[in-house]
């Protein structure tokens, strides 16, 4: 008897990659290039929503760039001044390859201080 080889699927880098998985598991995709043809532009909306919501997963973080969080988030606060929400600027956009401007907007630092958190807890080996 033959071995079968066994198929891992890479992680979905974006929303494309999950919708098209969600359509071959249910059978739609199959129905929809029996109808619109092996071409039915499929692969090119794919590509354009993962680029549009693309997963991030942050890259390591540096022992300068621990230290940095390591110094905010030993105590839980709320507040930043302006040259530590630069430094946190600076880690994010280093980390998630991201280009975020200084903001007076509290929902967007708060976002950015959360992904910095799960980040530093999963350095320090903490539950998310």
């Amino acid at each position: 008897m033959a071995k079968k080889k066994k198929v891992t699927k890479k992680a979905p880098e974006g929303l494309g990659d999950s919708i098209e998985n969600v359509l071959e598991k249910t059978g739609i995709a199959k129905v929809a290039k029996f109808i619109l043809g092996e071409d039915c532009g499929c692969e090119e909306r794919k590509n354009r929503l993962n680029a549009m919501f693309r997963y991030s997963k942050p890259e390591c973080l540096t022992e300068d760039e621990y230290n940095v969080l390591d110094k905010h988030f030993k105590e839980d606060k709320n507040i930043f001044r302006p040259s530590e929400q630069a430094e946190l600027r600076a880690v994010y956009n280093r980390a998630f390859n991201k280009k975020t401007q200084p903001t007076s907007c509290g929902s967007c630092l708060r976002d950015l201080v959360y992904n910095l958190k799960k980040v530093y807890k999963e350095y320090k080996g903490e539950k998310k």
